[in-house]
């Protein structure tokens, strides 16, 4: 595997630690990240410089790619900052409810920008980020955009910029949905007189051990449900109670659609 080339993180959070985790174990070539926070220094090594500022930069840098892993709400003060690299690199962002449009207007125009949906299991290497290239993208700079996302874990591109708007409903608060039943499943243990130590570890266990045979099953989510159901059985009477006049699915379709409209608000 070729080296990766030049690259300016802005924004060393989970997410963007994450990155630079993975693109350490492709072989980084030579890497800046702007993050004033002093947390961030700690991500510093030989082929990787921390700076508090943009304007500490050398003048001659130019990287292939900027990555724009910042709060959204901080986009319009600090990516003006960043057009200098316009000419030569695309940039990458993983702002939510940012549009192309609004960030190439923030960075003055005629940018190639690739906007991107990952989520929070990118800290594992087992995340999933969903993408898209405006048209200014080159084929070069595509390939670069999804080689680098795919440090976090799999990477899937979109043609129309619109669906990132589910896509952040469904993956990107997806790990949400599935920490919450964990929740749920270990209240139900309390609930039920087990002990703390018990009722966490069952739950945690049940989560983490489910996901795996997923992916490693190449069956359908359906048929190892049904796998698990034996007709007239416990796991059939509480499906029985969950799937009642649909209540599940009707709830939990009405919460992706609540959560995809809110990613349309911001997107505005």
């Amino acid at each position: 595997m070729t080296a990766l080339p030049s690259l300016l993180l802005v924004g060393a959070g989970r997410m963007g630690s994450a990155l630079l985790a993975g693109w350490r174990e492709q072989g980084l070539t030579r890497a800046f990240v702007v993050d004033p926070s002093p947390q961030a220094l700690a991500l510093a090594a030989p082929n990787v410089s921390v700076l508090a500022d943009v304007a500490l930069l050398p003048a001659d840098f130019m990287p292939e790619a900027v990555v724009l892993a910042v709060k959204p709400q901080m986009a319009a003060e600090m990516l003006p900052a960043y057009a200098r690299f316009g000419p030569k690199a695309v940039f990458i962002s993983i702002m939510a409810g940012k549009t192309v449009r609004g960030i190439n207007h923030m960075l003055g125009g005629g940018c190639a920008i690739v906007r991107a949906m990952p989520n929070t299991p990118a800290a594992v290497r087992q995340g999933i980020t969903v993408a898209f290239a405006a048209p200014q993208v080159s084929h070069s700079q595509r390939e670069l955009s999804g080689r680098l996302l795919a440090a976090a874990g799999e990477v899937a591109w979109i043609e129309d910029e619109a669906m990132l708007d589910p896509v952040t409903a469904i993956s990107g608060g997806g790990p949400a949905y599935v920490f919450l039943l964990t929740e749920l499943l270990e209240q139900a243990g309390l609930d039920h007189g087990l002990p703390p130590d018990l009722a966490s570890l069952m739950a945690r266990q049940t989560v983490i051990g489910s996901a795996a045979l997923l992916a490693a099953s190449p069956e359908a989510p359906e048929a190892l449900r049904v796998a698990v159901t034996s007709p007239g059985g416990t796991t059939a009477e509480a499906l029985k109670l969950l799937r009642a006049d649909d209540a599940l699915p009707k709830i939990f379709k009405a919460a992706i659609q609540a959560a995809t409209q809110r990613s349309r608000e911001l997107s505005a």
